[in-house]
């Protein structure tokens, strides 16, 4: 092989998916019994989603329809960055926002684990909000993806395989 084999590490949602499941969990709200009369619900500006009821487990309700919807919809739970309910008046109130992009310690971090536990040959390094893996040997790059995949803290997608 003459050259470097590369690929990027990336972490995006699909905007359009978050939107159709959020419609789908503001439909249910609407449709369900156990949701009637408790000010139920869910809200999307920019970037974060507001979900609000008169209690702090129904609030917390809400956020379970939100996630099975976000779930069908084949988005990552761990896209989603979801705080601690409050009380804001009369009801409850829970934020939560869809984290994009590689944030810079989560960078390293995938950067420390991937020289501590990859194959020798193998580079990374960090651009913007991804990472560059690079190595002489295809098969060192598909074992550094299987060592990716199970990584608890971000969802990542791997794209612009070149050899």
């Amino acid at each position: 092989m003459a050259g470097e084999s590369t690929f990027d590490v990336v972490s995006k949602v699909d905007k359009q998916e978050v939107a159709n499941a959020l419609h789908q969990a503001q439909k249910e709200l609407v449709q369900r019994y156990d949701f009637k009369g408790v000010g139920a619900e869910v809200d999307f500006s920019g970037e974060k989603i507001l979900m609000k009821a008169n209690s702090e487990e129904r609030v917390l309700a809400v956020l379970d329809v939100l996630q099975s919807k976000l779930i069908r919809r084949g988005i990552s739970l761990k896209s989603l960055d979801t705080g601690e309910p409050f009380a804001s008046g009369k009801e409850f109130r829970l934020e939560a926002s869809i984290k994009e992009g590689i944030e810079q310690d989560l960078a390293k971090k995938i950067n420390k684990l991937i020289r501590d536990e990859g194959p020798k040959g193998v580079k990374s390094q960090i651009q913007g909000d991804e990472l560059r893996v690079s190595s002489k040997s295809r098969d060192d790059l598909q074992a550094t993806m299987n060592l990716l995949k199970d990584f608890e803290e971000a969802d990542l997608q791997f794209v612009n395989f070149r050899s």
